[in-house]
């Protein structure tokens, strides 16, 4: 039993490494806006190298809520090349925000997260 034990977790952590390593974010998943003015959406670039012998693909980008838009780029992204993903928040209601998207690649079961945060000034 001990042994069937010691392989699952060997199992398990290999295929968790294989999948996790396949893209590098060239800087942080949180981007804060600070302060913004009612009204007046506001978009970040995020921007990842594909780390894996093949070309990847972006399957989906599932946002937070309705206030947060995304797009990416459709085409496959190569080995050793970047690629990227924009959010734009509207910043429709006053107030302090945190949103996130969920990005699904090709090559991954799990998404990854990628945040944005600020203040939308009141009018």
């Amino acid at each position: 039993m001990l042994a069937l034990a010691i392989y699952f977790i060997s199992f398990v952590s290999y295929f968790q490494s294989d999948f996790s390593d396949i893209i590098e974010w060239q800087a942080e998943t949180e981007y804060e806006f600070g302060d913004i003015a009612l009204g007046e959406p506001v978009q970040h670039t995020f921007t990842f190298k594909n780390l894996s012998d093949e070309p990847i693909v972006i399957d989906n980008v599932r946002t937070s809520c309705g206030c947060t838009g995304s797009t990416w780029v459709q085409a496959p992204v190569m080995p050793d090349s970047t690629g990227t993903i924009v959010l734009e928040y509207d910043a429709a209601l006053p107030g302090y925000f945190r949103k996130y998207a969920r990005v699904f690649f090709n090559h991954q079961r799990k998404a990854e997260k990628l945040w944005v945060t600020g203040f939308v000034l009141a009018e």
